[in-house]
């Protein structure tokens, strides 16, 4: 038995999420299907984090156990071929011990969020990153999202359904940069929250259209009240970068 780990990017808009449910098509079910359909072995398929209906990613990794032996290169290339037509690449693929395991040994994981800044409508990112036609201050956003870093109780910034036992995380870094039309946030912790990252982006929003300050926003972690922060952003524009081990 071999354990494989994979680095898999994915366009989210026409699954239910990462994780396989049974209102939809998932990105696990539809990596398990191509396992299946080119060893005829049923395998688990092991996700870094999971991710929501229409979230996209970078490089999510996976990992999952065969018995058919094969090269690393070889199995790409077949899953990759057993994808089709699901937007979904597996970029990399390399043997791993067993004591590798994409969630449990993860210590780290960073995302990145995209909001195109224009008035002009979305052709080739609708979809993709968050479309806000009001003019944001990215300066403004950056230097009131370093309220947010660090250790705290992220209760306000909280998804009502999240099923952490707690609210206390660690936030590594949340840089917000503008790039032309296009403000990105980067965000990254060991982990986070269901729906963290998307509240914390559509609290910032609020801030650099001038809407609220710093002050508002520390008022708002504050609180420990989810009705006390910014509205959860729409998950085009939300990317899940890396896991780090």
């Amino acid at each position: 038995m071999q354990r494989w780990k994979l680095t898999v990017e994915y366009d989210g808009r026409p699954f239910v999420g990462w994780q396989r449910q049974d209102n939809g098509p998932s990105v696990q079910q539809s990596l398990e299907e191509a396992v299946f359909r080119l060893s005829g072995e049923t395998a688990r398929v092991h996700g870094s984090g999971r991710t929501d209906a229409g979230v996209h990613a970078l490089g999510q990794v996976c990992h999952f156990d065969l018995e058919k032996p094969f090269t690393g290169l070889k199995l790409r290339d077949a899953l990759n071929f057993h994808l089709k037509p699901a937007p979904i690449a597996v970029r990399e693929v390399e043997a791993a011990d067993e004591q590798f395991h994409a969630r449990l040994t993860s210590i780290g994981r960073s995302y990145v969020y995209r909001i195109v800044n224009r008035r002009a409508p979305l052709a080739l990112d609708a979809g993709r990153a968050w479309h806000v036609t009001r003019p944001l201050n990215a300066e403004a956003m950056h230097e009131a999202a370093q309220v947010l870093v660090g250790a705290h109780d992220f209760t306000s910034f909280r998804a009502a359904l999240c099923q952490a036992k707690s609210p206390l995380k660690t936030l590594d870094r949340l840089d917000v940069e503008r790039v032309g039309e296009e403000v990105r946030i980067h965000a990254a912790a060991r982990s986070f929250l269901h729906h963290q990252v998307r509240n914390m982006v559509g609290t910032l929003e609020l801030v650099g259209a001038g809407k609220w300050t710093a002050a508002d926003l520390r008022a708002a972690l504050e609180a420990r009240d989810r009705s006390k922060a910014g509205p959860t952003c729409p998950p085009d524009g939300l990317y899940f970068v890396a896991a780090r081990y």
